[in-house]
């Protein structure tokens, strides 16, 4: 039997968009499939409570579960990381490969990747988020020397609810981004339908837009040694990214 690419996905109990929109994207590459192992994740706010719900214990729990259906790599389909601080998804990637063996990726160190090999400096942020949850965000990329010079969010906090954004919310954010000519826009929220949008914003706006759901696929891939370029209509990333 020709070798299958599988590739684990870390959710979020109350996300309803990820997991269609990551079969959609890899119903066109050859032998892979995407499988997807839930955690308790319902609100996203600083809170000491909705904090909790990101330790690692948790998370570790469904990747081990995970890895006994032998997977190719393992992603954290998530962007806790983005108010949490980048150096929690580093050492989440290393406890589940210690923990699993199998290698490990989340959809925000995909995303810095891909700010790192494209050049990008300046980016566009859109988000479901509360005001202090976006503030954490522009501060840890600013720490990193990424500046955000456009961003939209809007104040929400369950988690359930930011799959009830509408395609022309994503749009108007976007485009209310692009004023500020970013180099780059960032949809940051795995429970928004931004990927299915990316190639048409990108034709629209004339940016390069990276989803966070692309970016672990992405990731997921190349950990997998198969090549993203067989994602089609998805966005540039996996055109220029390959």
């Amino acid at each position: 039997m020709t070798n299958r690419i599988l590739l684990g996905m870390l959710t979020p109990s109350s996300n309803t968009v990820l997991e269609p929109v990551t079969s959609s994207m890899l119903a066109g590459v050859p032998n892979a499939s995407a499988h997807f192992g839930r955690f308790r994740v319902t609100e996203i706010a600083l809170s000491e409570t909705a904090l909790a719900q990101f330790d690692d214990a948790e998370i570790l729990r469904a990747a081990e579960l995970l890895s006994h259906a032998r997977m190719s790599a393992i992603g954290w389909n998530g962007t806790s990381a983005g108010w949490l601080g980048f150096e929690a998804d580093e050492r989440l990637c290393a406890r589940i490969t210690a923990r699993t063996g199998i290698p490990a990726c989340t959809s925000v160190l995909a995303l810095n990747e891909i700010f790192r090999l494209k050049g990008i400096r300046r980016f566009g942020l859109v988000t479901p988020y509360l005001d202090d949850v976006q503030e954490n965000i522009i501060a840890n990329y600013r720490g990193a020397g990424l500046e955000c010079v456009a961003e939209r969010h809007l104040g929400k906090q369950d988690n359930f609810s930011f799959s009830a954004v509408t395609d022309e919310q994503i749009r108007e954010m976007a485009r209310a981004v692009a004023a500020g000519k970013p180099e780059a826009i960032t949809i940051f929220c795995t429970n928004l339908r931004g990927a299915p949008l990316a190639a048409e914003l990108e034709k629209e706006l004339g940016i390069p837009v990276y989803d966070t759901i692309s970016t672990v696929v992405w990731k997921s891939l190349k950990l997998a040694g198969a090549s993203a370029s067989a994602v089609k209509g998805w966005g540039s990333l996996f055109e220029e990214l390959p």
